[in-house]
């Protein structure tokens, strides 16, 4: 399994993931211009045996980092795949001088806010409504680094 930077060329695959992840996928012009036009955007994808099984982004401004999104394919799901790209990302933006690192996630995602809590993410807030297609509050968590 291999984590890396997020490619163009590997936006079709990302739609894959993306499409079996989420009820509302986001477009994948959005990812273009995540990875090709936007300065404080980071992707990274799991790799394995040349197949992209997940991703994962975040914003970084200033010493700050916002997880964007991050994605397993259900068939790689409860295997620590998620865990380990959560890592990653988590080293990386250290790497990077972020202080704070904030995400927002459904409130009935449990099994993703206990994961989150394993790297030390507490609930700081809900944010009604957040959910676009059925209007689910979503917990906002965070850490400091």
């Amino acid at each position: 399994m291999i984590i890396r930077k997020m490619l163009e060329t590997d936006l079709e695959q990302v739609m894959n993931v993306e499409q079996h992840s989420f009820p509302t996928p986001w477009p994948e012009e959005i990812f273009r211009q995540e990875i090709t036009q936007n300065q404080h955007a980071h992707y990274f994808v799991v790799e394995l045996n040349e197949e992209i099984i997940g991703y994962a982004g975040t914003w970084i401004v200033a010493d700050d980092a916002q997880i964007t999104n991050i994605a397993i394919l259900p068939t790689f799901r409860g295997r620590k795949v998620g865990q380990q790209l959560f890592a990653h990302v988590l080293q990386y933006a250290m790497q990077m001088g972020v202080s704070h690192l904030s995400l927002e996630v459904r409130v009935s995602n449990v099994v993703a806010q206990k994961m989150y809590r394993k790297f030390g993410l507490v609930p700081g807030g809900i944010r009604k409504n957040y959910y676009t297609d059925n209007l689910e509050d979503a917990l906002v968590m965070w850490v400091n680094l």
